[in-house]
């Protein structure tokens, strides 16, 4: 299955609907896992941007 490439804020807003589903209890047993596994990877894609941003923010704050 391919991935689709998300910006940071349409992965947070993915990651956001699967908790409402989930806090709603919509999601049933047979997307449960399938959901969990996609706001996983999500979140894994969100820490590895903000990571990113951070260097990058650490080396213009280091070269002033």
């Amino acid at each position: 299955m391919a991935t689709k490439k998300f910006n940071y804020n349409e992965a947070i807003q993915s990651i956001e609907q699967i908790l409402e589903r989930f806090r709603n209890e919509e999601l049933d047993v047979d997307t449960l896992s399938e959901e969990v596994k996609r706001a996983t990877t999500l979140i894994a894609s969100c820490r590895e941007r903000l990571t990113k941003v951070e260097e990058e923010v650490n080396k213009i704050l280091d070269a002033e």
